[in-house]
């Protein structure tokens, strides 16, 4: 039985972890959209087709 309680903890802080990453990621691509954005925005007037 102390097997699989260890086999579930550490599955629950992998768990924790990745999703710490996902999260911190998926923050830090929502800043650069919202920069990238901003700055075309910024320099509309000087685009041309």
């Amino acid at each position: 039985m102390e097997r699989i309680y260890k086999t579930m903890r550490n599955t629950g802080i992998c768990n924790i972890v990745i999703g710490s990453v996902i999260l911190a990621a998926g923050i830090a691509v929502g800043v650069m959209a919202i920069v990238s954005g901003a700055v075309l925005l910024k320099r509309k007037s000087e685009i041309t087709f």
